[in-house]
């Protein structure tokens, strides 16, 4: 049954994950991120909570009227701060249970695991208790109804037996006692809270405890918009004892259980929860997990450091060398970026459970696996590219010595690094240029690595563009640039597979650098290249794959227009590029795709790929996005 269970879970998180790494790109998908997404929304409680304690008040006389000043007199502060806390309530309990469930359905809550697991739950329940308790602060009818369901809930305790709800029998029976009470409770439950949640986190290597800064942008622009679309308010008016509440607009997110009151047996509510809760915290060990084969400790070898370190039981690769000080290269922890690419050289190793486009079936054939989502069976050396473990990239300063406009809108730059330095990078990764003001700009590297003298950048003017901009129309050579990289996992695949490269406009140049190498490396790969533009002026670098065909016979070059001018009376592909492809390739099985170019594109023709065969282990993007500050182009999936 659990098994099952794990199975229908797993299901439904692979397909959507998938969906997000489309839409959003392995970095920035927020499955990837629920656990620092939860952390993010407790701290925007606490904010919140802070500035609506300074004006709240706890007197039975005037918790009401203060919320409504709150809300109302200042409802471009107070009263988006209180919608945003209420929302940010719900979305950390649901970003929670979302997160216990992936764990549970990766089966990545046992042994070891089996401590986050059980703080993981008690989390939950303590934030569900501080979110109920918020309701009855506000002191509206809805609150009048909250204290009253609990009160008699608690009654069916033997502990109790009906002394709670004779409380709020009579009017004269509240008073600003209560409210001492619940604002204690509503500031002791998150002192409890974030106490669990530091340890939580405590048997996780480098936990991280906040989201990309992205996705914490989002979610707070997200409560900030549903506070000004659907604000909070208070229900049905001050709380009166002397009336019964009705036609409230019931919470069935936060409140299930007090609505449940009135309809069963309250004692078998308490049976109910009480048996939930007793099954969570012990389903680390329901059914017990067999070993089999597998030992209590393997010792694993990790190369370049030639350093053994000792997993535990069910410990992937990567948290086993974290905990023990290597510095091993990821991203995601997931299974979905495939930065954490490793070969096993010997050993028996679980490869575990992770997207097909991360990891290649060929690559896996060769010995591959992820650090991140494989296990160690028996004893295991593994190789991992030490290189890409740097997480603060290097930075770099560097002269422009060239700049050559390559055709109306596209300026190829090169720059060089002091005397002696190099920068080394694999075909297909980008740098990050660093503005004045800190903001960084990403452009793929335009040369193959063997011709690591120069860093050729292909820059595209963008309308606004802040760093376009000076570009074309101050940079001068001679001028230093300060850089950060190598970035990225955006490159050629083991296999031997044909591979078709779809680039748009400057998508030509993580292209570039990736044939080239593959040419100076030997592949003999079929190799077409798609690339598509709107004109032909639009082809900044037409003669170079012309000549790549003439030289290699196993390359072939598809240039396609959209929309070409009458002037340039052109007797080739026109449309859009994956229509060319498919004429080409009715079916893509077995094919590699790389597309390099806008977010637009890559999610416009990948769907109609897959349609006819591309497979998703074997269709990797190099997706750009646009900065809404400066319009210039930053890759998004690498």
């Amino acid at each position: 049954m659990v098994k099952l269970l794990q199975q229908i879970l797993r299901w439904f998180f692979m397909r959507i994950e998938n969906i997000f790494n489309v839409a959003f790109g392995d970095k920035l998908n927020p499955f990837y991120h629920l656990g620092t997404i939860s952390f993010w929304q407790f701290w925007l409680l606490v904010g919140t909570g802070l500035y609506l304690y300074i004006f709240a008040e706890t007197g039975i006389n005037d918790a009401y009227q203060s919320v409504e000043r709150i809300t109302h007199n200042q409802w471009w502060a107070g009263g988006i701060m209180r919608s945003i806390h209420r929302y940010a309530t719900d979305g950390m309990i649901l970003t929670m249970i979302l997160h216990l469930l992936r764990h549970f359905a990766y089966d990545r809550y046992r042994g070891f695991r089996s401590f986050s697991w059980l703080t993981g739950v008690a989390l939950i329940w303590l934030v569900y208790i501080a979110g109920v308790n918020g309701f009855m602060l506000v002191w509206d009818k809805l609150a009048q109804f909250v204290v009253i369901a609990t009160a008699e809930w608690f009654d069916v305790l033997p502990m109790f037996n009906g002394t709670l709800i004779r409380n709020f029998l009579y009017l004269e029976s509240v008073n600003s006692r209560l409210f001492t009470l619940l604002a204690f409770v509503h500031i002791g439950a998150p002192l409890i809270v974030v106490f669990i949640m530091w340890i939580h986190v405590q048997r996780v290597p480098r936990a991280h405890i906040n989201p990309p800064r992205p996705i914490s942008i989002a979610v707070t622009l997200m409560f900030v918009v549903l506070a000004l679309v659907k604000p909070i308010l208070s229900q049905g008016g001050e709380a009166d004892m002397s009336v019964v509440p009705t036609n409230i607009d019931f919470d069935w997110f936060e409140l299930p259980v007090l609505a449940l009151v009135y309809v069963t047996n309250p004692l078998h509510l308490w049976f109910w929860v009480l048996g939930l809760t007793a099954l969570l915290f012990l389903t680390p060990w329901l059914p017990p997990k067999r070993r089999g084969a597998a030992k209590e400790q393997t010792s694993i070898t990790f190369h370049p450091d030639h350093k053994a370190v000792t997993a535990r039981f069910g410990e992937t690769l990567l948290d086993a060398g974290l905990r023990q000080d290597i510095n091993l290269p990821y991203e995601c922890r997931n299974g979905g970026c495939g930065a954490c690419k490793c070969t096993v050289l010997a050993g028996k190793v679980d490869p575990g459970l992770y997207q097909p486009s991360a990891l290649s079936a060929e690559e896996l054939a060769q010995g591959k696996v992820l650090l991140c989502c494989a296990t160690a069976i028996d004893d295991a050396e593994i190789e991992y590219d030490a290189s890409a473990a740097v997480k603060a990239f290097k930075e770099y300063r560097a002269r422009v010595v060239k700049m050559e406009k390559l055709t109306y809108d596209v300026m190829r730059v090169l720059l060089k690094l002091p005397e002696g330095q190099q920068i080394p990078f694999k075909a297909g990764q980008y740098i990050n240029i660093i503005l004045d003001d800190g903001q960084r700009r990403a452009f793929s590297f335009a040369n193959p690595p063997h011709e690591a003298e120069f860093v050729e950048l292909q820059i595209r003017l963008m309308k606004g563009g802040l760093f376009t901009t000076r570009v074309f129309e101050k940079m001068k050579e001679g001028d230093e640039v300060r850089f950060e990289g190598p970035i990225g996992d955006f490159s050629l695949r083991e296999s031997q597979r044909p591979i078709v490269f779809v680039a748009g406009a400057t998508g030509f140049a993580p292209v570039k650098s990736m044939v080239e190498d593959a040419f100076k490396r030997g592949l003999k790969r079929e190799i077409h290249l798609y690339w598509g533009v709107k004109q032909l002026r639009d082809l900044y670098l037409p003669k170079l794959p012309q000549q790549w065909a003439r030289d290699h016979a196993n390359f072939h070059f598809i240039p396609v227009l959209s929309d070409p001018a009458p002037e340039d009376v052109w007797n080739g592909r026109t449309g859009l590029v994956h229509e060319a492809i498919l004429e080409d390739f009715p079916e893509l099985k077995g094919h590699e795709i790389y597309a390099c170019g806008s977010v637009r594109m890559v999610e416009a023709i990948f769907p109609f790929l897959k349609s006819h065969g591309a497979e998703d282990g074997a269709c990797f993007s190099d997706a750009f996005t646009v900065s809404a500050r400066s319009m210039a182009f930053q890759p998004l999936a690498k």
